[in-house]
């Protein structure tokens, strides 16, 4: 069974698209979508499905919605064991990660620096927050974050307030570093 058939996937769009219809400051409409993202992976027939999904690792996120006509988009990700993510933001845009198999952690760091310095970020963690089945996190725009996979495979669904990819620029930090990276 496709993604797009499972009742709840669909239910999911159909309550999506409502929401960017009525609302129209971002923020709201994705910390409603927050909540609507927290019904979808806590369905277990959408879990079950999950475990079927292949491993994002080294490629790009599976898509699972464009909408072309309210303009966010849905993901996910496939996360191996121990999965070591780079730390990075997404520019102005919103993103929910909805874990809906397995566990993992969701690092956010604060920029120390003012940014004065081209290519240059001096950062710090700042915390980890552990991601569960059915738990999920709302990152802000130009938050600085990194997802790290758990001691299993992971599976998450991820809802973005917009398209990235190819549109937006996004930063990147170097994860070697960690305490100083360099901006993309």
């Amino acid at each position: 069974m496709r993604n797009d058939q499972l009742p709840a996937f669909r239910t999911f769009i159909d309550e999506l698209r409502a929401i960017w219809a009525a609302e129209a400051d971002t923020q709201k409409r994705m910390e409603r979508g927050r909540d609507a993202l927290e019904k979808l992976v806590r369905d277990p027939e959408l879990q079950a499905h999950s475990r079927s999904w292949p491993s994002t690792e080294g490629r790009k996120n599976l898509l699972l919605h464009t909408d072309e006509e309210h303009g966010f988009v849905v993901n996910a990700v496939v996360r191996e064991p121990g999965r070591f993510g780079s730390v990075h933001d997404h520019a102005d845009a919103w993103t929910a990660y909805g874990v809906c198999d397995g566990q993992e952690y969701l690092e956010r760091f604060e920029r120390l620096d003012d940014g004065s310095q081209p290519g240059r970020a001096e950062i710090r963690r700042v915390s980890t927050t552990i991601g569960r089945m059915g738990v999920v996190d709302l990152v802000a725009p130009w938050a600085i974050h990194a997802e790290q996979g758990g001691g299993g495979r992971s599976a998450a669904v991820i809802l973005r307030s917009q398209r990235l990819v190819g549109r937006v620029l996004q930063h990147r930090y170097d994860e070697a570093a960690r305490d100083t990276a360099a901006a993309t």
